[in-house]
């Protein structure tokens, strides 16, 4: 015979011949020959080696103890005095009594959809990772939900959650921001046979998302091309000179002729231009010989006419002189003063008329 003791919070498993013949409580007991006896904590998951099912049959027990059946294709959360604890898979898991209030709630995870009973930021745990996936939409961006391939639904932006199984689940989304496309170094033959090199940019805008996404594949490259063909139609139709003149022009034609096509895309067009149009080495260096010799031709006509304009000022002057004899006199006097600015000293020789003739010179 052997005396042992079950403490406050304990729970004792007889043992013999390796099978559980009585539970036993908190208090102090005799054990007969053969017979051990294992100690649990009374708390937690039960944790022995001994078939469940046979426990299960033990007087005493089942009173014991929570059982929890799980279904395939399903999982349990478990909380312990209404806080989130652990989740348990697919099958049986027993829990001793007493210590803790325990709440079981079985999910079915057949499906992707997440029942609203389950409180949103547990699905962030690093527990259930392996259980959930997660799929962020940011603020600017939509997207097309497809279940096994095919659309569901149009999800608008922010944090989507579903159950990981073995249905396959994919997100295509796209940025409903304006977006700028470079169509750089399209190289053109213009119609008078000179090869140029054209860089293009326009800004676009998804607007339909199921046309962009669903009904178009990669509308990107769809909307590249459809640009550079029309702006080489349009730009093979014109010679150098007329390109020239009218640059401002072709964004104004490319946008229009393709916004229809653009928005089968699900697209909107907004504005683009012409970047840089690049000519080859020899017609830049014609063209700036031709822009030297206007420019040349342009100071030449300014001079012309400056001079004109000299001459005529000077022929209405010698007109106003010829007809005021007090005007030809005041303009001798402005003369002889300006001379009389460079001279420092005057030294006067001769007879006394050289006097005489210059106080003539003031009183004529």
């Amino acid at each position: 015979m052997k005396r042992i003791t079950v403490q406050v919070n304990q729970v004792g498993l007889v043992v013999k011949n390796n099978a559980v013949m009585r539970v036993l409580a908190t208090g102090k007991y005799w054990l007969g020959f053969g017979e051990h006896v294992e100690i649990h904590p009374l708390s937690g998951p039960v944790q022995t080696a001994h078939d469940m099912d046979v426990l299960l049959q033990v007087a005493g027990f089942r009173e014991m103890v929570d059982v929890v059946e799980i279904p395939d294709h399903a999982l349990c959360l478990v909380y312990v005095n209404n806080n989130f604890d652990r989740v348990l898979s697919a099958g049986r898991h027993v829990f001793w009594k007493g210590l803790a209030d325990y709440r079981f709630q079985i999910e079915d995870i057949s499906s992707i959809t997440i029942a609203p009973t389950i409180d949103r930021p547990l699905l962030d745990r690093l527990v259930l990772a392996n259980c959930v996936r997660c799929f962020k939409l940011e603020p600017s961006e939509k997207g097309l939900l497809f279940v096994d391939g095919k659309y569901v639904q149009t999800l608008e932006a922010r944090t989507y959650y579903w159950w990981k199984n073995a249905v396959t689940l994919s997100v295509s989304k796209a940025d409903l921001r304006i977006t700028a496309m470079e169509i750089p170094g399209q190289e053109i033959l213009t119609r008078d046979k000179v090869q140029i090199r054209v860089n293009f940019s326009v800004n676009y805008q998804v607007t339909d998302i199921v046309k962009a996404l669903l009904e178009n594949k990669e509308y990107e490259k769809q909307l590249y091309t459809l640009m550079q063909l029309v702006l080489r139609q349009y730009i093979g139709q014109m010679t150098l000179d007329e390109l020239m003149e009218s640059k401002a022009e072709i964004a104004k034609y490319v946008i229009d002729t393709t916004v229809s096509e653009a928005a089968a895309l699900g697209l909107t067009l907004h504005n683009g231009g012409v970047k840089d149009i690049i000519l080859p080495g020899e017609v830049r260096e014609i063209m700036n010989q031709v822009l030297i010799a206007e420019k040349r031709a342009q100071a030449n006509i300014i001079t012309r006419r400056e001079e004109t304009a000299s001459t005529r000022s000077l022929l209405n002057t010698a007109k106003l002189m010829e007809e005021n004899t007090m005007l030809f006199k005041l303009k001798e006097m402005e003369y002889v003063e300006k001379i009389a600015e460079k001279i420092n000293t005057i030294s006067v020789s001769g007879n006394g008329q050289i006097v005489d003739q210059l106080k003539q010179l003031f009183v004529k």
